[in-house]
């Protein structure tokens, strides 16, 4: 009698909760006493509390979505880790803990749901391969006999490898060609947000808040206030990071806009490239200057069409036309000094500072340890000479933290990357997915370029949108005729001869 009347109870709430979903007046009265008890406790409790819950109630589905739903997981993660730097200028909540946390609870339920699904070898790749290969390098050096902190590795760690785990939550999400578009989309709509929010900054200008941060520290107002102009830094703590993703962001529109798309695609994509690189001028990033002409020419390169290949001399003549040109405008000058390297002064100390350390890193095959430069030198090993030694590249920081062994295994996997991309990009027959495979290796390339001059690819939100683009490669191909048994793909294509674009579709 009693397992009976539970086990209408049992389908009752479940009719109730699962399939009418709570649109009943059982979910109205629960929502009202929601409501109240939740005004009463902000009026006893104070506002601060309210704050807290109304988090908490978005929070804890938004983690449970993620958990089982990876694509959503991976949306939630850019968002956060596009916003990290702006929320800390306003609060001290540890936003960047909580994107880790969330990182973890996705492989959680990836595990979970491949553990009951049929999707083995999803990132089967030389790419996967290396990231375990950089990963578990990366944890052995928390052994470094070296290393003057145990701490600074746990901190560094996170940024050097444990990120890149996002990889094969990306993979394991990528299971449809629309995905990966919508993916790319997303991205690229995240990118042009923050182009907007540069902009206001440059022509309203910036927040109270902001400038407090600005003033606060004078080495941060020197890096910002230069050749008579404040640079704008949007939702990053930094030019240099805003600057480079403007860079790559807008060759990448560019590249896409060159595509086989419709008419008011390419014009919207040819505004989001105009837009992005006049943001990108106004940060007065010199790297991100001469990456902005890279990109073209391996694009110009990669295609080889008659149109571009004139159209990229054209540009080149037009180029050298306009570094050569005299000036008294403070922006125009910053951006030729960009193709000045020879009368760069910051390069020459550069330069200087590589020779310097250079024996040091001949004589130390596994580096000084994680953490030992930068800002986590400065905390945890603040009177080690190397705390305050300026490495300013990715590289040399590697070499230096990791040893020429470290550097030695990043660029094989660097190049395993950009051999991968290239690959797949001869090979595939599909004109969208070629467009996409050309327009991801120009961010790639772009972002290995950069690593030279700047430390650049473990930046938030880079990072996270360098190992999505990692996760495309390997995926990209799983819906391309030439790389598929899908009959369904291989009809639509032997039938039709033309994109499979979901957006045609």
């Amino acid at each position: 009698m009693l397992a009976r009347i539970a086990n209408n109870v049992a389908d009752w709430f479940n009719t109730k909760l699962f399939i009418e979903k709570f649109n009943n007046p059982l979910g109205w009265i629960t929502l009202l006493l929601i409501g109240l008890a939740f005004g009463i406790l902000v009026s006893k409790v104070g506002l601060v509390f309210g704050v807290i819950a109304f988090v908490a109630l978005l929070a804890i589905p938004g983690v449970f979505g993620a958990m089982f739903n990876p694509q959503f997981g991976l949306a939630l993660m850019l968002v956060i880790g596009f916003l990290v730097h702006l929320i800390g200028k306003y609060s001290n909540a540890p936003v960047g803990t909580s994107m880790d946390g969330l990182m973890f609870v996705m492989l959680f339920g990836m595990l979970v749901m491949q553990s009951r699904s049929k999707k083995k070898g999803f990132a089967s790749s030389p790419i996967s391969y290396w990231v375990l290969i950089w990963v578990g390098y990366n944890l052995l050096q928390g052994l470094n006999p070296v290393a003057e902190s145990t701490l600074a590795w746990v901190y560094t760690v996170r940024t050097m490898a444990l990120l890149i785990f996002v990889y094969f939550i990306a993979c394991f999400a990528f299971d449809s060609l629309k995905k990966i578009q919508w993916m790319i989309w997303y991205i690229i709509l995240l990118l042009m947000g923050t182009a907007l929010y540069g902009m206001k900054q440059e022509f309203i200008g910036f927040s109270a808040v902001e400038e407090a941060w600005i003033y606060a520290d004078e080495l941060r107002f020197q890096l910002l206030f230069q050749w008579t102009r404040m640079r704008i830094f949007s939702v990053t703590n930094d030019p240099t990071t805003f600057g480079i993703m403007m860079a790559f962001g807008g060759c990448q529109c560019f590249a896409m806009a060159m595509g086989d798309r419709p008419w008011g695609t390419k014009i919207l994509l040819f505004l989001f490239t105009g837009i992005m690189f006049m943001v990108m001028a106004f940060t007065g990033t010199r790297t991100a200057y001469a990456l902005v002409p890279i990109g073209l020419l391996i694009f110009a390169g990669l295609t080889l069409t008659r149109n571009i290949v004139i159209g990229a001399i054209l540009g080149l003549f037009l180029g050298i036309g306009f570094v050569s040109m005299s000036t008294s405008n403070a922006l125009v000058f910053r951006i030729q000094s960009a193709f000045r390297v020879s009368e760069d002064e910051s390069m020459q100390v550069r330069f200087k500072n590589q020779k310097i350390i250079q024996p040091f890193i001949h004589n130390h095959p596994i580096g000084a340890g994680l953490g030992t430069t930068g800002v986590w030198g400065k905390r945890f090993t603040p009177d080690s000479w190397l705390a305050d030694f300026p490495h300013d590249s990715g590289f040399v920081r590697i070499a230096v933290e990791q040893g020429w062994i470290g550097l030695i295994l990043y660029m094989i996997f660097l190049f395993i990357v950009l051999k991968e991309c290239t690959y797949y990009y001869v090979r595939v027959r599909d004109p969208i997915i070629k467009n996409l495979y050309l327009s991801i290796y120009i961010v790639l390339i772009i972002l290995t370029t950069a690593s030279y001059p700047q430390e650049i690819i473990v930046q938030l939100p880079i990072s996270l949108i360098f190992y999505i683009y990692l996760a495309a490669v390997v995926k990209l191909k799983d819906f391309d005729p030439a790389f598929t048994e899908d009959p369904e793909i291989i009809k639509k294509f032997n039938e039709h001869q033309e994109p499979l674009s979901i957006a045609k579709k």
